[in-house]
């Protein structure tokens, strides 16, 4: 086949019974997390997005004759902070290579990055898939420049070239082929994203380019050698990493079963049609010709910049997540709920230590909160309900100034900027409980006497007919009666 124009398009309809059918499938991934330094990897040009073309690219950047590149060593200990969050090795001693490739983005003919001994060894990334713990283990991650982007929406029959990019530091993370679906594939690029982003080494934007994922992706028979891999370029989006991977190893299977061998090669994704398209074949490490950059000495990098780095570095996710289950008593399952991110976790925490009640802080965040912030597309920072806000409330649920329903109308003005102040809003709206027994007792009886029939049923030996007797007293307090003490006032009454 030729693989320029590809346009096979696979049955659609066998979903998942398809890519389990006889078929194993393999996949690695090398992501490109930009470093969030101010400024390149090996010039002093600025880094930020959104720039006019070719404003921000320098004479380093360009490579005009008698430039030479100098090491950012914020791109350094971003990439050491990398490493120690995933139990990896640091390399005291690595090397710079000239990766040789002609693009018209690529100034130089060359991309500098690193080949033979890479900054960052090993390591391994954990995270669940449903309740299973899965680990992807890592080959390595290397410190490189970016190169320009090619520009061709507006230009009619021309390409446009802008070199803002070129020379922003990147760390290209490459883990072995250990994953085996593409559910699997998204956890892990998750788990990944929020690695990068707990630590501050990347803002993890994907729409702007700053997390970057290719996989490569190839099936075969259960127990055979790996397959021919083909590598799906520059995911975007979580939603779309899921669906190229489950598109091309449907394609795969098919071209096999049609009698036709896989060639390695490099595809895009396109959203738009649901399918992956060649863009050329796949070039190997020989292909590029490396050679250590004369312009660059070794980068050494002595223990106790490690050590150093190690002191001042955050509380890592799964780190804080075993901290929630011994700390606060949470369950394995809402302790990675509430360190998904930073500030989840700091809201959570704030939260917990204003109404003293971990648990039911958790279960509102995960919950009721989380629901409002996905509907209304929010992040957590952006919540109009504070954690000392949610806190107040929630200690006004325990104390019984209010119900659970009760809890929802506050949260609901506290959402809309009604109000700012738990007890000002309760006060305001009326909603606090009933909590005086003799009040409740009037109440009480006047229910037991005006319902003979399911007092009867209850004595009977129905316990749902209380149910009943409940809801006409919930009704009688207008809803402010603690259901609580009408349940032990009734009990009481009933015998």
């Amino acid at each position: 086949m030729n693989m320029n124009t590809q346009t096979h398009k696979p049955t659609p309809a066998a979903g998942a019974t398809l890519l389990v059918r006889g078929y194993e499938v393999v996949i690695g991934f090398e992501t490109h997390a930009q470093l969030s330094t101010q400024s390149k990897i090996f010039s002093r040009a600025a880094t930020a997005f959104g720039a006019e073309p070719n404003t921000q690219a320098c004479a380093v950047d360009l490579a005009l004759p008698g430039t030479l590149p100098v090491m950012n060593r914020g791109a350094v200990q971003r990439a050491i902070e990398f490493g120690l969050a995933i139990g990896a090795h640091i390399a005291p001693r690595s090397i710079f290579a000239r990766k040789n490739y002609f693009y018209p983005d690529l100034p130089k003919g060359y991309q500098i990055s690193q080949f033979e001994i890479p900054v960052v060894q090993g390591g391994a990334v954990e995270f669940y898939l449903g309740d299973e713990k899965k680990s992807v283990r890592l080959v390595r991650a290397h410190l490189e420049e970016d190169a320009g982007k090619s520009l061709h929406e507006d230009f009619v029959g021309q390409t446009g070239i802008d070199l803002n990019r070129a020379g922003t530091p990147l760390l290209e993370i490459v883990t072995e082929p250990d994953m085996r679906s593409s559910a699997e594939a998204v956890a892990y690029a998750k788990e990944l994203h929020k690695i990068v982003t707990w630590i501050g080494i990347c803002d993890g934007n994907m729409q702007e380019g700053s997390f970057r994922c290719d996989a490569n992706v190839s099936v075969r028979k259960p127990g055979a050698a790996l397959g021919t891999r083909r590598e799906i370029k520059n995911l975007n989006s979580f939603r779309f990493m899921q669906q190229a991977i489950d598109y091309e190893v449907r394609w795969q299977i098919e071209q096999i079963e049609d009698g036709h061998a896989i060639q390695q090669a490099t595809v895009l994704f396109n959203p738009d049609t649901g399918e992956t398209r060649a863009m050329r074949s796949k070039e190997d490490a020989a292909d590029y010709r490396y050679f250590p950059d004369p312009d660059l000495p070794p980068l050494v990098i002595a223990p106790a910049w490690v050590d150093q780095v190690r002191a001042g570095m955050t509380e890592l996710p799964r780190v804080m997540a075993q901290r929630f289950v011994s700390q606060y008593g949470l369950s394995d399952y809402d302790a990675t709920a509430l360190t998904q991110s930073r500030s989840t976790a700091t809201y959570f925490e704030a939260a917990a230590q204003a109404c003293g009640q971990p648990k039911l802080a958790g279960n509102w965040i995960t919950g009721e909160l989380a629901r409002r912030l996905n509907a209304a597309d929010l992040s957590i920072e952006q919540a109009p309900v504070s954690a000392a806000q949610l806190g107040a409330l929630i200690t006004r649920i325990q104390d019984g100034t209010v119900s659970n329903n009760a809890a929802r109308q506050v949260f609901d003005a506290l959402w809309s900027g009604e109000g700012t102040q738990v007890d000002a809003l309760i006060e305001a709206k009326g909603l606090r409980q009933l909590n005086d027994s003799s009040a409740l007792e009037g109440i009480v009886d006047t229910v037991i006497a005006a319902n003979a029939k399911n007092v009867a049923e209850y004595r009977a030996g129905n316990a749902k007919a209380l149910n009943a007797l409940v809801g006409q007293i919930m009704k009688g307090s207008a809803g402010k009666a603690n259901p609580q003490q009408v349940n032990e006032l009734l009990k009481a009454k009933l015998g």
